[in-house]
Formats: C-alpha cells, structure tokens, sequence
C-alpha cells in the first residue's frame, strides 16, 4: 500500500529524516521559521512550506499527498507551553502556541488522515487542550494510543522523557516495543568523542559546526575544577556564585556540570552549547558542547547540513533549532511503528 506523509511544525526535519529512514517519503513540511527551510529541504528531499499552523488550509495538505496514496499525517507543535516551567509559570501559559494543537486537531478532522502521530513533552497529557485532542481522535473514529517513552530504550543517548501518540483509521496502533535494554543504551562516548579535540571558542577546520562558544576566565576555573558527572560543589569556595550559596540555589546540582563519558547525556535543550543551563560541559574537553555534538547527541547524521555555507553560523539560532527537533532516532521508530501496523492491517490483501 502505497502511503506518504506531511509534517507539521517540522523545523529542520529531525521528524521527517526519521519517517524517510524508516522507509515512509515525506511529501512536505510545514513551518512558520523561515530559517529552517535550507536545512529541511537539503537534507531531506521534501519541499518545506513558510506558513503559520493556525491560518494553513485542509485543501493545502490534501494537494500534496499522491492520488490513491494512504495519508499519514504528523507532527510535533512546539512543546514550551506545556513544559514543566511554563505550568509553573500561569502567567505564560496564554499565548497562540496553545492554539496550535487545536489547529492540528481542526487540520485532522478536515484532512482525515488514515494515520496521525504526535510528539510532545509528557506534561502535556495532563492538560486539557491535549484531553481535547483525545476526544477530537476519538469523534473522528480513530483508534489512539499514546504512551511516554523513555528514549534511551530506543537508542537515544539522552535521559530524555517524551510522550508519542499514534492514530489510525484502519485499527489498534502502537509505538513498537524497546529496542534497547540498559546495557546497551548509546552513551556520550559512543556518541560524540570521536570528535576532534576544540578549546572553548574554537571551530574545527573539518566542520564549521564542530564549534563551541568562548568562555571567560572564571568559567575556564570552574570547568576545569567540574569533574565528569559531579556538580558545582566541586569548585574552590570562591568559584561559587552568589545563587549558589543561596539556599534555593542549592537544588540547582545539574548546572555548571560536565557529562560523563561512560553515561547517558541530558535532555538536550535550546541553551546546549551554553555551560552554565545543564550538564553540559564536555565530559574531558575544558568547554561546552559543540553544536555538531549537540546534533548527534539528537541523533542527527553526523553529515546533516544545518545551514547554507555562505551564511554565517550563530549559536542561538542553530542551537535553537537542533534543541527544539524531535530526534531522528525518535522520528524513525514512529515510523517502523507506523510501517508495522500497516503491514498487520494489509497482510491479508496480499
């Protein structure tokens, strides 16, 4: 059965890379950063669309899919309004962000995909745009399953927790079982240290995003006192900064951090390349991640161009979109998920 899909909220096509590795074409995706197009198109061989989710047409989506082509729908609105900090924080929890997944879920019952998977943050199970979403699926004849996925059990090398939910018309859909156990989850070492050595400030003269921001004179202290999966206590007494030595800042033990080799990364987030919002400080290097580190660690390829060579590389808007990507590791189980259930669903038409 021929089928093909369209990505929404697809930035630079971690989703997308992983649906086409699994074997499913992505026809085209949709997205309101412009600066994500280069990207999502050289690498991917799908057409990237600059529109806003909110205004975006059904008829615009159903003229993408091929005549007679099963439809697969996906897509992963962004995750901020739902994340942990945002719910603490009610005065941020209004915005049009919140609108998107009511419009992925207007999008749906105009489109009527046969297959629908969404990716978030699993604080979102708990509000209720994402009930409302549930109950969308369930009037539309949907048979749903979600569940929260720990990603090293896929062989992502990130502590990284995130909900995924599979839809279909044509009967029960799951995310396929782990493909990992513990002892065989991908670690830092594994995943980044062939790399060549950089200092802090240095771009390699192999890959212009093998580069790592500058730090000042107290950070090289710090880091140079961080052992390998220890905390800020580690440093001489005055390394520490006044939040450190507040007893609210005291909690705060995975910031100024190094990774270790031989474990698991953090979540990788927006901030990555930046030593002082996570653990990441190179496990040996006396720096941050890179941003080539940052994207293999969301199991990018370590080829992925992220931005045309003429253009100049900034750390925020590249570490941006590398931390805002739905891993493509993530991206292709969804997909052999998706690809299992349909050969399940036609096996007796052969």
């Amino acid at each position: 059965m021929k089928a093909a899909a369209v990505d929404l909220f697809c930035g630079i096509g971690g989703l997308t890379r992983g649906l086409i590795d699994a074997g499913i074409p992505v026809i085209a995706g949709y997205d309101l950063d412009e600066t994500c197009r280069y990207a999502y198109e050289t690498n991917n061989n799908s057409t990237f669309y600059c529109r806003d989710i909110i205004t975006l047409t059904s008829a615009e989506i159903i003229h993408q899919y091929p005549v007679d082509c099963l439809r697969i729908l996906v897509g992963c609105s962004p995750c901020q309004p739902f994340s942990k900090h945002t719910q603490k924080n009610k005065a941020r929890i209004q915005g049009d962000n919140w609108k998107l997944l009511y419009s992925f879920s207007r999008l749906i019952e105009e489109v009527q995909p046969t297959i629908i998977s969404m990716e978030n943050v699993c604080e979102i199970s708990y509000t209720e745009v994402f009930l409302n979403f549930i109950e969308t699926l369930k009037t539309q004849e949907y048979f749903t399953s979600w569940s929260k996925v720990y990603c090293p059990d896929y062989g992502i090398p990130q502590s990284r927790r995130r909900l995924v939910l599979l839809a279909s018309k044509l009967g029960e859909i799951q995310i396929i079982p782990p493909t990992h156990t513990p002892d065989e989850y991908p670690t830092v070492e594994h995943t980044i240290c062939s790399l060549s050595p950089i200092a802090a400030g240095e771009i390699s003269p192999n890959d212009p995003l093998h580069r790592s921001s500058a730090l000042n004179d107290l950070n090289l202290k710090r880091i140079r006192q961080s052992q390998p999966g220890g905390t800020w206590r580690d440093w001489d007494e005055e390394l520490l900064s006044p939040c450190h030595k507040k007893k609210s800042g005291k909690s705060y033990s995975g910031v100024y951090a190094r990774m270790s080799r031989d474990n698991l990364a953090p979540t990788i987030t927006t901030q990555f390349y930046n030593y002082g919002t996570g653990r990441f400080g190179h496990p040996e290097q006396d720096r941050a991640l890179s941003l080539r580190e940052g994207a293999l660690l969301q199991t990018f390829p370590p080829d992925y161009e992220f931005i045309d060579p003429k253009m100049k590389i900034y750390f925020k808007s590249i570490g941006t979109q590398i931390g805002n990507a739905v891993p493509v590791r993530l991206g292709y189980i969804i997909g052999i998920s998706i690809i299992e259930h349909i050969k399940e669903c036609y096996k007796n038409e052969e």
